[in-house]
């Protein structure tokens, strides 16, 4: 079993065009998720794949792994599908879906998303989270929460302030969705195949997909954090982060 994390990567977005290219202290945002995914001892290979030229080409210069994809990808977990298949991965390899516009991702959270593939072999999926305690990110939309059960299995996602605490019990707990999948090889080409679901298109969160079609997404909480760049003015606080480091 070989683990390969793939880094999908588009040049438009609606609220940051040219985000991948966009430089942070010296280094592109693409070139910087990069080099910390490859700081995991547990990844074997690390790529880009994407559909731009200019992409395409900054991770030569910087002298990473780049696969060219469709433009056709209608989300970035197709990216990774379509990539995977150009590599001829084998069936039980576990690919890691990395997001690539969390700049300042620790290699250890990786790593604690790919034990859950060494610890459960057969896994199909796997996800991270990280405990919430400010009241501003909890309740923030575009901190994605999850909820799972005793087994660590996710029961829902939402960008609503999940669980509801009804009664104010303060012992109530939020976790952060991170977005950084794990998938089998067969398991990501399965659900690439799977139809959109009514919750999916009601969240707007295509891993309820998943759920709602009867499989199942483990969940790794991990003590690191991985703030994602969303609009131009998200790069200081990155920066912040970097200097501290």
């Amino acid at each position: 079993m070989k683990v390969i994390a793939i880094i999908p990567s588009r040049y438009e977005s609606r609220r940051f065009p040219g985000k991948p290219l966009a430089d942070i202290a010296g280094k592109t945002m693409i070139q910087r998720v990069y080099e910390q995914s490859e700081k995991s001892n547990l990844i074997d290979t690390v790529y880009v794949a994407t559909d731009n030229d200019e992409i395409y080409t900054s991770v030569q210069e910087f002298g990473g792994n780049v696969v060219m994809t469709s433009e056709k990808c209608g989300s970035g977990t197709d990216r990774v599908a379509e990539a995977a298949q150009i590599l001829a991965l084998a069936e039980h390899d576990v690919i890691i879906n990395v997001q690539g516009d969390q700049p300042v991702l620790q290699s250890e959270c990786l790593n604690d998303l790919i034990q859950l593939f060494l610890l459960r072999p057969g896994l199909e999926m796997g996800t991270l989270a990280y405990k919430l305690n400010d009241e501003k990110e909890i309740n923030d939309p575009n901190n994605v929460k999850v909820i799972f059960d005793r087994d660590q299995f996710a029961i829902y996602f939402s960008r609503a302030k999940i669980p509801f605490d009804r009664d104010g019990i303060d012992t109530v707990q939020y976790y952060k969705h991170l977005g950084i999948y794990a998938y089998s090889y067969s398991f990501l080409q399965e659900f690439t195949r799977l139809p959109q679901s009514r919750l999916e298109n009601i969240e707007r969160l295509e891993q309820l997909r998943v759920i709602e079609s009867g499989h199942r997404i483990q969940v790794a909480v991990t003590a690191y954090n991985s703030p994602s760049v969303d609009d131009p003015s998200d790069i200081a606080k990155v920066i912040e982060i970097l200097d501290a480091w």
